[in-house]
């Protein structure tokens, strides 16, 4: 670590003394909170997370990299648009070889995004807006300029040689050795790297630049609390913890079992049963909760969770004991491969049914996966679409978590030669692996030079083009633009107590083309949903009675192209890729 370590009992007495004065400052935790009358939710069980990707969000020093001063510029667009919180992935010291998920310190902030005045700053001007602040914890790994990893290496006695997952490989032969086993890593090539000077090698499950930190050693957990805490204590609300699954590998380090087929880095296709959710991580997760859990104004754990199914979920929230991540990421969810009523039916009924009753985390987009106005669009109704699919995702019962960019309808722009590509992924894997560039390109914010990202003419990735048209500033003054709607949604969802906490229950469940639901308070009053998923303009009849509904009006609370009336019975024409959303009375 960069810093001196103080003892233990120094740190926790300081912590003791003015973790309630910070978190007054803050706003999180009132002055009165001794009498105050307890909650009846958190506030993340309903919330809206919007990611941040710093590096493309907002330069405010004109270096052509956004940076925390960009973030805190734009804070107010972020309460206009209606956030709660925002998480910004990783702006720690780092050599960048995986853009800022090598980290080589952990409590202080890389030059090229500012300062930890900086960060602190831009704590204090959010909780101004309301909204909170959550950054992105790397547990996995840390970067091979990180102190501990220069100390690992320099001797198999040093003090933090036992911080990483070593081998001394197995004989090839010829006097030398080779890996200890098959493991591959995800990033290409095998998942060991050789060490001459100590005659070992090292996991990496991403690059060779980020070896595996080993969460066996009782040391690690200790020092990553340590800087969860140094976080916590400067007043974020939280953490979205990065490649959570994967904390544990085998300890007897055996072969993966082979899967058949190739990757898209080209390794042969192997398990990641010996590498990944290996029960031991969900005990470490328990004493990580237990000790956020301790910290005032509900500090929250979202986890990186790929999982294949949305049943594979439960077990990162606790289970029935709700004691591990708060919110994990539905990652079933956010991956899915087509617009279809049947497919988002059968997702938001596993949320609902299959969690042991947590509150799901829904998600479309992030900083690693093609723009879902690509994944869905038509290339004809794509405004239409995102508006649809921004209608199930904030309409559901979930947390629900925005990626930036998302909001105005922005598009993906993949690299067309292998000379532009940025991402090592895609340097690696071209032309099959094209890397993540294309979804990570600047926020685009009005139609002046460089979407108004930066002043230099030299942005660290090139500007989308469309962004003439496709910005917060021309989308903001067009009253149905897909950012409009989003803010329409985003109002309605924290002013309408059905929307905001109301049950789920689905309607004309087999219809192939229109999705339909209610939301539904206990005292039985609510709200209908309908969308329709297919190019072909769709008729149906709504009612509330189905789902406990006393009343038998319909009141257009939102629709989209167009004005959507409701026609006597309850019948309702929904144009191709309409929404509607409607009050019962």
């Amino acid at each position: 670590m960069a810093h001196a370590m103080k003892p233990a009992g120094f740190q926790q007495t300081i912590r003791r003394a003015w973790l309630p004065v910070l978190a007054v400052a803050l706003g999180l935790l009132p002055l009165t909170a001794a009498a105050a009358a307890p909650q009846p939710d958190p506030w993340w069980k309903y919330a809206v997370f919007y990611e941040i990707y710093p590096r493309s969000f907002q330069d405010s020093n004109g270096d052509g990299v956004g940076d925390l001063n960009g973030i805190t510029r734009r804070l107010d667009y972020l309460e206009s648009l209606g956030v709660d919180a925002i998480w910004i992935t990783p702006f720690f010291p780092s050599p960048q070889v995986d853009f800022g998920y090598d980290i080589s310190d952990y409590v202080a902030v890389d030059p090229q995004y500012g300062t930890l005045a900086d960060f602190d700053r831009l704590v204090a001007e959010a909780q101004k807006h309301q909204i909170r602040v959550l950054v992105d914890m790397v547990l996995n790994h840390t970067s091979d300029q990180h102190p501990w990893f220069i100390d690992a290496t320099r001797s198999r006695h040093s003090a933090a040689h036992d911080f990483y997952i070593w081998s001394n490989g197995l004989p090839d032969g010829s006097g030398k050795h080779r890996p200890p086993n098959n493991w591959t890593s995800l990033f290409g090539g095998s998942a060991w790297e050789y060490v001459p000077g100590i005659d070992q090698y090292y996991y990496h499950r991403f690059y060779r630049q980020q070896p595996d930190l080993n969460w066996r050693n009782p040391r690690v957990e200790h020092a990553m609390f340590e800087v969860m805490r140094f976080w916590l204590d400067r007043g974020v609300a939280g953490f979205r913890l990065d490649s959570v699954t994967s904390l544990y590998k085998d300890p007897q380090l055996r072969s993966a079992p082979p899967l058949g087929g190739r990757t898209s880095q080209g390794n042969a296709a192997v398990s990641d049963a010996r590498t990944n959710n290996l029960p031991e991580v969900h005990a470490l997760l328990r004493r990580m909760r237990s000790m956020v859990d301790h910290y005032p104004g509900n500090r929250v754990l979202l986890g990186e969770t790929y999982v294949s199914s949305t049943a594979q979920l439960s077990p990162w929230y606790g289970g029935a004991r709700h004691d591990e991540l708060h919110l994990p990421m539905d990652t079933a969810f956010a991956f899915a491969t087509r617009l279809d009523a049947r497919e988002f039916r059968r997702r938001l009924t596993e949320a609902g049914t299959q969690l042991q009753g947590s509150q799901p985390l829904l998600l479309l987009d992030n900083h690693d996966r093609t723009r879902s106005w690509d994944r869905f669009g038509d290339g004809v109704h794509n405004a239409d679409i995102a508006k649809v699919l921004a209608t199930v995702l904030l309409t559901a019962r979930s947390a629900v978590l925005l990626y930036q960019g998302e909001e105005i309808g922005q598009a993906t722009a993949t690299p067309v030669r292998v000379e532009d590509v940025r991402d090592p992924i895609g340097i690696t894997g071209w032309p099959r692996e094209k890397g993540r560039d294309g979804e990570r390109t600047p926020m685009q914010w009005d139609n002046s030079p460089q979407a108004g990202f930066t002043v230099s003419t030299h942005p660290w990735l090139p500007v989308t083009p469309g962004y003439e048209k496709v910005n917060a500033q021309s989308e903001r003054r067009d009253f149905d633009s897909v950012l409009n709607w989003h803010r329409k949604l985003i109002a309605l969802r924290r002013n309408d107590p059905a929307l905001r906490g109301g049950r789920l229950v689905l309607l004309d469940a087999d219809n192939p083309r229109v999705l339909t639901y209610a939301r539904v308070t206990p005292e039985g009053s609510g709200v209908l949903v309908s969308v329709n998923m297919s190019a072909q303009s769709q008729t149906i009849t709504v009612s509330g009675n189905s789902a406990g509904l006393a009343g038998t009006r319909f009141r257009t609370l939102l629709s989209s192209p167009i004005d959507i009336d409701v026609a006597a019975g309850g019948r309702i024409t929904l144009p191709a890729f309409g929404a509607w959303v409607g009050a019962v009375e």
